[in-house]
């Protein structure tokens, strides 16, 4: 997945989860943030940030952020959109019958439906961009929604579905994600059951450029 163009610039401050103040090239400017967590240990003032100019019409903001580089070197993806569209392309290239995004299941939407032969397939995706010591961890906030779609997941496998969670790492050296326990018990306490059940736990690693992600694998 790339960026058509993308600019570089200096963090200042995030006055909410939506916009972010940066320094472009000595202008300051207000701009758009493609991810509403936290993100705290990313986005401290005086950071790297990339932004780039989508050009839709009636926009507030002409730039979106949609990357960082963090203290200790890493560059991290930070578009919430990203990870969908990275195992889109990374699903086209296997041999899937039937791929279908935004796929309604139960009472939740989820990801990915695919077919492969007889099999039917459900992938829920989760974007990780929170690293601690080479290790990534999800979520970085509370997410009711994504215990809900794994949930979801652990039904769907009951019935006879090959059920996948996927998390797609949007940094370089990062091969593994666990639950974020201490941010949210719960979703850490709907993984174990989900492995229990049988729900693959897939690590999608990632290549980062200031204007691009891509999946490894």
């Amino acid at each position: 997945m790339r960026y058509k163009n993308i600019t570089r610039a200096v963090f200042l401050n995030r006055p909410n989860r939506f916009i972010a103040e940066v320094d472009i090239g000595g202008h300051r400017e207000t701009v758009h943030v493609k991810n509403t967590g936290r993100c705290k240990e990313l986005l401290v003032p005086g950071c790297e940030v990339w932004l780039t100019a989508p050009g839709t019409e009636g926009r507030k903001t002409k730039y979106d952020l949609v990357a960082v580089r963090k203290s200790n070197g890493l560059l991290f993806n930070i578009d919430s959109q990203a990870p969908n569209k990275v195992v889109k392309e990374w699903l086209d290239t296997k041999d899937y019958d039937r791929i279908i995004p935004e796929y309604t299941y139960g009472n939740s939407r989820i990801d990915f439906y695919m077919e492969r032969g007889n099999e039917k397939y459900l992938m829920e995706v989760k974007g990780c961009t929170l690293e601690e010591d080479g290790i990534g961890y999800f979520p970085d906030a509370p997410t009711e929604r994504g215990v809900k779609h794994v949930r979801e997941l652990i039904k769907a496998k009951q019935k006879g579905y090959v059920t996948i969670l996927a998390f797609v790492i949007q940094m370089d050296g990062v091969s593994k994600v666990l639950p974020n326990r201490k941010m949210h018990p719960e979703f850490g306490t709907a993984m174990d059951e989900a492995i229990e059940a049988g729900v693959e736990i897939l690590f999608l690693t990632c290549h980062v450029e200031p204007g691009s992600l891509v999946v490894n694998v």
